[in-house]
């Protein structure tokens, strides 16, 4: 079976894309959506994302991690997955997309893409944990995926890949685990942000739900104000606005990139 696909990516965070409607693609093969996500030997992606049939929106995103798992929301991907969309004439240019995580509404601002996320939820603010030898104060806050944040002085100084991998595996959020991200405040109000993301199992150079859940968690500690801009370790400037509330916010949305790179086609099963 031959499958079209489109590769793309949002603030340099990677993505295969297909349009799926027919429902026809192996999602049940987790060794062969893990081989094609592959760096080295398949096309190389952090995510697949499928446009699918919705009955109650304009259509059904569904995201798979590189380890061939299914997640419940990607922010980068959304938006990628919603220009894509608005492109093939499967939705309009202000569009509602069904996610696990709940149903999402992207608008179509060029190359560029607003999603409204859906509403952040199990705050948790200031709480401690060990890991890697010292203790580290987290806040944590799910934006479709969970996220603990930790801000440091400098992140330049800190193994990501070590302590992220620590955290995102730490008894604290044990069975599921979740992301890993290291913030820090510029004199300008810009959060910067790094990111250890949960089925990757690697630094990320962007997570959108990351981006979103580091603006939000500083806002909740009164450093910054909305719009809140993040740069992620690719060095884009994405924009997160939000109305806060008592209980954390509301409104969410994301600003960024959604860009092409090259399309191309998958042989399923894959020769060997």
């Amino acid at each position: 079976m031959k499958i079209p696909f489109w590769k793309m990516h949002g603030a340099a965070n990677d993505f295969i894309l297909v349009d799926d409607r027919t429902q026809t693609f192996p999602v049940t093969d987790r060794a062969w959506l893990a081989q094609i996500m592959a760096r080295h030997t398949g096309v190389g992606s952090e995510g697949l994302l499928l446009v699918q049939p919705s009955t109650q929106a304009d259509f059904r995103m569904r995201f798979f991690n590189p380890d061939g798992g299914e997640a419940e929301m990607c922010g980068n991907g959304a938006r990628c997955i919603a220009r894509f969309a608005y492109e093939r004439g499967v939705a309009s240019a202000s569009m509602k997309i069904e996610t696990i995580a709940g149903e999402v509404r992207a608008d179509i601002l060029g190359a560029r893409v607003r999603l409204h996320m859906p509403p952040p939820r199990d705050w948790q603010l200031d709480h401690r944990l060990t890991a890697e030898g010292r203790e580290w104060i987290y806040h944590f806050v799910n934006t479709g995926v969970p996220h603990a944040v930790v801000e440091v002085a400098d992140l330049g100084m800190v193994d990501v890949a070590r302590v992220g991998a620590a955290i995102r595996r730490h008894a604290a959020f044990a069975p599921r685990g979740t992301n890993a991200n290291f913030i820090h405040m510029e004199a300008d109000g810009t959060v910067r942000v790094r990111t250890f993301e949960r089925g990757v199992e690697a630094e990320t150079l962007a997570c959108g739900t990351a981006i979103v859940a580091s603006a939000l968690v500083a806002g909740k500690l009164g450093r910054v104000t909305p719009p809140v801009h993040v740069r992620p370790a690719s060095g884009d400037d994405l924009e997160v606005n939000f109305e806060p509330t008592a209980d954390g916010a509301r409104e969410v949305t994301l600003l960024g990139p959604a860009e092409y790179v090259f399309q191309g086609e998958l042989v399923y099963p894959a020769a060997h």
